[in-house]
């Protein structure tokens, strides 16, 4: 597997601690941070609640392609952290970190993605001509949708 790649966003949101962790850790709340190009459906049953061990499946489409994607909630601290780890799907690697610290009457969130693409040389290829840019647009999606969810927007 090549060096993983590294994703780093931050955002201060004027929502509490408590109640940004919790919506963070509302599992459907994923899809309305998920880009709607993506098709992206939760498949495993309801409710989940998230813990450190919680697998979830997912089903999406990356350029038109259906895959499956399944996660898994490695680390679990709330209010302040979670990791989820992808266990199958698209990446050779897919660690978050997602952080939350208490900040002028709001909360700074923390994201930092490690991930790797699978396929060798013709995997960098693709890193190279779109998959980073597909990253980051997931991240600019998910800012944004937050931004106007809490008012900032």
């Amino acid at each position: 597997m090549s060096e993983p790649h590294v994703i780093a966003r931050e955002q201060w949101v004027p929502c509490t601690l408590p109640d940004m962790f919790a919506f963070f850790s509302d599992a459907n709340n994923l899809e309305l941070l998920t880009p709607p190009w993506l098709n992206f459906q939760i498949l495993t049953p309801g409710p989940i609640h998230i813990a450190a061990g919680t697998l979830i499946d997912y089903r999406l489409r990356w350029h038109g392609i259906p895959m499956r994607w399944k996660t898994e909630i490695t680390q679990w601290e709330p209010p302040f952290m979670f990791v989820d780890n992808q266990l199958s799907g698209p990446y050779a690697l897919w660690h978050h970190t997602h952080t939350f610290q208490a900040e002028r009457g709001g909360t700074r969130m923390h994201d930092v993605v490690r991930y790797s693409v699978p396929f060798g040389p013709l995997g960098r290829l693709a890193h190279a001509i779109s998959v980073r840019k597909n990253v980051q647009d997931i991240f600019d999606y998910r800012y944004r949708q937050v931004e106007a969810r809490f008012g900032l927007g």
